[in-house]
């Protein structure tokens, strides 16, 4: 018994675990893949091709390790991703185009949920000088899900990537059309723009009630409006730097009159024009004209006298280069006396270079702000901000306002 004994205390195999290797793991894997480049490369000769091809061997094997490790990472996320999947996505589509990028490349789970069309139904490429082609493999992404589109560069310093195609995909036939939906399209500085490029995508977009052109060539504004539907609500072209024409109202009111905001900046427009739109676009609420010239700002009077109960709210002017100060004060006196636009709640007409007064320009103005406070309450009255020399010149900002 005591032999017995003595000859299990002396078997150092038994104190080991049967399935505990002797060797680490590392080590093991290490020998099992030199046996296995043995007996591949018996036959061969030349060293430089073995050890070539063993590097070549050991790095799919690599690849291999780190894919599978991948897997395990999306496995162990989708269990304790504590959201289900409809919810994922919808947050997902509450992010802007460069987190929810961001977030897909950081995760296979997350790469998995920002595929789905949804995420994509509200595209920003603004935050970034993005190149030409990132615009149609978003508008792809996005599909029939697309609801708005926002592509350029708002910084005006910066020249875009963007070519004249970027935006084809919006009407490409194979695809259903993917801008049948759209319901918001801006465009900041884009250069390359021409009539077929950019009227093409707008021709298809029926839905399209919300467009913003910055950098907008004259030779296609007519095009542009000609392509809109009577659904656009929010108008806003800016002119780019090219030749200055004259705005014709009759392009608006025809293509465009249910507008309730239209913005129209740096363009050539006259008072008989500004008129006309103010008249024709019976559910205007807000225009803005800054940094356009031809008007003196006669239409002010005309328009309030023949069409008082205008819905206008807003009527901004700023930097109007030859708006007088004459007609803005008659029209002051006409919002006064008569009780003209009762609905109107915001004037600006400041101009860093002064009101147009004779044959020069007039910095110090004087306007009925006290009357104004008194008898329109709720109307903001904006004029100008002009450095002067003396604390009594400073004054000569006009506003008023509730």
């Amino acid at each position: 018994m005591s032999t017995r004994s003595t000859s299990i205390r002396s078997s150092p195999r038994s104190s080991t675990c049967p399935c505990r290797p002797s060797i680490s793991l590392s080590e093991a894997i290490g020998s099992s893949f030199e046996r296995a480049l043995e007996k591949m490369f018996i036959y061969s000769v030349e060293a430089s091709v073995n050890l070539d091809r063993g590097m070549e061997l050991s790095s799919l094997l690599h690849e291999s390790t780190r894919r599978w490790y991948r897997r395990q990472a999306t496995t162990h996320n989708s269990i304790t991703w504590p959201l289900p999947s409809e919810l994922t996505v919808k947050v997902f589509s509450m992010a802007d185009t460069k987190s929810l990028v961001n977030a897909s490349a950081s995760c296979t789970m997350f790469k998995k949920y920002a595929v789905e069309q949804f995420c994509y139904s509200n595209v920003d490429l603004t935050t970034a000088n993005v190149k030409s082609k990132v615009v149609p493999d978003m508008i792809l992404k996005a599909g029939k899900e697309l609801r708005s589109l926002k592509v350029g560069c708002p910084d005006e310093s910066t020249t875009p990537l963007l070519k004249a195609s970027c935006l084809a995909p919006l009407s490409y036939k194979k695809h259903g059309v993917l801008g049948n939906l759209l319901g918001s399209l801006h465009i900041y500085n884009h250069g390359g723009l021409n009539s077929k490029s950019l009227c093409g995508p707008l021709s298809v977009c029926s839905n399209l009630t919300d467009l913003k052109i910055v950098g907008l060539n004259f030779d296609t504004l007519a095009d542009v409006v000609d392509s809109l539907t009577t659904k656009c609500q929010p108008l806003f072209l800016q002119r780019d730097n090219g030749a200055w024409n004259f705005i014709n109202a009759s392009l608006f009111q025809s293509n465009c009159p249910n507008l309730t905001s239209l913005s129209l900046i740096g363009f050539y427009i006259q008072d008989l024009e500004v008129y006309k739109l103010l008249m024709g676009l019976r559910k205007l609420k807000y225009m803005d004209l800054s940094k356009t010239t031809a008007f003196e700002g006669r239409f002010l009077r005309n328009v309030s006298h023949e069409f008082k109960d205008a819905l206008i709210e807003t009527l901004i002017l700023r930097d109007s280069f030859l708006l007088s100060k004459r007609m803005v004060r008659r029209f002051l006196d006409s919002l006064l006396t008569a009780g003209r636009l009762r609905f109107i709640r915001h004037i600006d007409v400041s101009n860093d270079y002064g009101l147009c007064c004779g044959q020069g320009r007039c910095k110090k103005l004087k306007f009925p702000l006290e009357e104004l406070k008194v008898k329109r309450p709720g109307l903001t009255f904006v004029a100008a901000d002009f450095p002067t020399s003396s604390s009594s010149d400073s004054s000569s900002s006009e506003s008023s306002s509730n």
